[in-house]
């Protein structure tokens, strides 16, 4: 790999996986704190399975649109285009809208 591109992309990646690793040093003492607090299980119960559920959902959420992401690129692919051009960001940004709108009517029914 080019020098340049890896030290682009190295702290880059570095910067995501700090901030992923204090995100879920936050979550684990949120949970901490509100189990310590003495609240009705009931609650507790509810508030955890609401959180799993939005983790599930925003699983569902990035499958739909990486999926595709990937058609976009595809048909890129199959255009022959090599350049970055209009047609190209009209493309992928369709795309990835229409994941998005895929997976709006799919929680829809869900939930």
């Amino acid at each position: 790999m080019d020098k340049q591109v890896l030290g682009i992309l190295l702290p880059f990646a570095a910067f995501i996986c700090v901030t992923y690793a204090i995100k879920l040093l936050v979550d684990a003492r949120v949970r901490i704190k509100m189990l310590s607090t003495g609240g009705s299980a009931e609650l507790i119960q509810s508030i955890l399975l609401g959180e799993e559920q939005r983790h599930r959902q925003a699983s569902l959420r990035w499958g739909i649109v990486l999926v595709f992401a990937a058609f976009g690129f595809g048909v890129t692919q199959l255009a022959g285009w090599t350049d970055i051009n209009a047609g190209m960001i009209a493309v992928m940004t369709g795309a990835i809208g229409l994941g998005n709108l895929v997976f709006f009517t799919i929680a829809r029914r869900i939930g």
